[in-house]
């Protein structure tokens, strides 16, 4: 795996009507089975997984399998920091407790899934859209977006209307207007907001798996590019029975605790 060039950008066909944007699953079963079912209840026409699908949880295997059924049937997905350390070798920049779930979730991978991580491209393109884990200024550098600062930075590496982000954790929402006037927003509960069409946006859907803004209801986000209005929402789903899994393989009990706390 360490010879495969990973390319930086895939080109995607035009995305259809309504899109399910889901990042930052990692390894987490419940929080992810509900979303799904939350979107497709919603009749979402097209999927986007924006990186770290493991990493913290306890069911990589079964998230990377469903992953890979859903773009085997046309979804978008874009490798995480997490994904490139579990494929590759442990992330230097990350803790030790994040270090020892990558090892154990190497260990929980077959060839095949190992693979398919290390083959996802670091950012992927449909129509107006651009999609990336981290940021479009320097994929993999794995830079957070925390701040207008950083979003703007981003924007401007793309010319994608609409770029979608993962790896913060938390929901926002970020525009820049055509004189360069940039603004942030952070939804509460199930928002929808309409994306105009003379600015630029970057979305950032919060993590389904893993959430940190002090809600542990797993986030994600529909996109209709037709009319461009943009929804967030809040999925309940069971978070003890997803951190007991974490404590039972014998993960550190503290990434159990941050899902019931949501943080």
């Amino acid at each position: 795996m360490t010879g495969y060039h990973h390319p930086i950008v895939e080109q995607m066909p035009a995305a259809p009507m309504l899109i399910a944007i889901l990042t930052d699953i990692h390894a987490n079963r419940e929080a992810f089975t509900a979303c799904l079912a939350h979107a497709e209840e919603r009749r979402a026409q097209r999927y986007a997984f924006l990186g770290d699908l493991v990493g913290y949880g306890a069911d990589p295997a079964w998230v990377v399998d469903t992953v890979m059924a859903y773009v085997a049937q046309g979804a978008i997905a874009v490798q995480g920091n997490h994904d490139a350390a579990v494929a590759q070798a442990s992330g230097k920049s990350m803790n030790a407790k994040a270090r020892e779930v990558v090892d154990w979730t190497r260990s929980q991978l077959g060839r095949e899934q190992l693979d398919f991580l290390d083959r996802l491209p670091l950012t992927q393109e449909a129509g107006e859209c651009l999609f990336v884990h981290a940021t479009a200024a320097e994929p993999r550098s794995w830079e957070y977006i925390t701040g207008t600062l950083e979003a703007v930075k981003s924007m401007h590496a793309t010319d994608r209307r609409v770029s979608f982000c993962g790896h913060v954790h938390q929901p926002a929402l970020y525009n820049l207007s055509p004189t360069g006037k940039v603004s942030a927003f952070v939804p509460s509960g199930d928002s929808s907001i309409p994306l105009g069409t003379q600015r630029h946006w970057l979305v950032l859907p919060g993590s389904v798996g893993q959430p940190r803004d002090g809600n542990p209801a797993a986030c994600y986000a529909l996109y209709d590019d037709a009319t461009h209005e943009l929804i967030y929402f809040r999925v309940p789903y069971d978070h003890d029975a997803a951190a007991e899994k974490i404590r039972a393989a014998g993960l550190p009990a503290s990434i159990g605790d941050r899902l019931q706390q949501g943080r």
